[in-house]
């Protein structure tokens, strides 16, 4: 078993030039694979709302079911830099409810951080978060939670005035104290600039090979999800299919009593079946 993946681990990827592998997870099963495979940090993402529950947007995702999940993440992946994802309004209000809905995923869960969105509106909380003990990730680009005043799921920081809010926001978050930070869905020119200048990790989802790691949705990366494909995505396998078939398969043989079989069934004791017929 490898060591477990701590902050200083990731960062000492950063000063190796060692690219930096992240995917999202959200069950006991899944974190066994992504732990065997060996990837750096798991994301227990708000996205589930949507690969998961079939939700539109990630906005109806609430506390308890984050926490509960990741607690099954963690104990499939033990070795993993786990990360809670924040869901929308537990961090929004007051810096007070923002450490108390961010300590369970720290107590409860096991994760070595906390994610949230957002850029210098959230640098008091995040420092509020870190005087806690509370290690935090930054989210900056397409924050999904701010999809109403984004318009939509729009990449970010594709103009002038964009980007270099983009820049800025990653400078003060990581003044505030954030250990790392994500970019989604903006130009690798920002992701680069972002990257250069940072002393922490920076992880890109959509923002280009510049950055310091990768993470993908992993219901993208396995296939699993039809409901839209962002740009970024690349489908290493079509889960979509395989489990299709198996499905269908399983059905045409009960319905063709070709399932179950001698070797499926489970058989009595020697004398016993004599027993039972002679006592029916």
């Amino acid at each position: 078993m490898r060591s477990k993946v701590n902050i200083n681990a990731l960062q000492n990827k950063v000063n190796l030039s060692e690219k930096i592998t992240m995917l999202t997870c959200y069950d006991y099963p899944m974190a066994l694979l992504e732990e065997k495979a060996g990837i750096d940090i798991i994301l227990v993402g708000d996205s589930m709302a949507m690969t998961v529950l079939g939700e539109e947007t990630t906005l109806g995702m609430d506390l308890d079911t984050m926490v509960t999940h990741a607690k099954a993440v963690r104990k499939g992946a033990p070795t993993a830099y786990l990360v809670g994802d924040m869901p929308y309004m537990t961090y929004q209000i007051s810096k007070k409810e923002a450490i108390r809905n961010a300590s369970r995923f720290m107590a409860e869960a096991g994760c070595d951080a906390v994610k949230l969105e957002g850029g210098s509106n959230m640098a008091d909380t995040v420092e509020a978060m870190v005087k806690a003990t509370i290690p935090v990730m930054g989210h900056l680009g397409l924050t999904p939670q701010s999809m109403a005043q984004l318009g939509g799921f729009k990449s970010q920081g594709r103009d002038c005035a964009g980007a270099l809010k983009i820049i800025e926001d990653a400078r003060i978050l990581e003044e505030a104290g954030i250990s790392l930070l994500l970019l989604e869905a903006i130009p690798p020119e920002v992701g680069k600039i972002v990257t250069e200048r940072a002393n922490i990790p920076v992880i890109g989802i959509g923002a280009g090979p510049y950055v310091h790691g990768q993470l993908m949705i992993v219901h993208d990366a396995l296939g699993f999800f039809d409901a839209f494909t962002p740009k970024f995505v690349k489908k290493y396998v079509n889960l979509n299919s395989i489990i299709l078939d198996a499905l269908e398969s399983y059905k045409n043989d009960v319905v063709g009593e070709q399932y179950p079989e001698d070797g499926h069934n489970y058989n009595f004791m020697n004398g016993e079946l004599e027993k039972l017929l002679r006592q029916a």
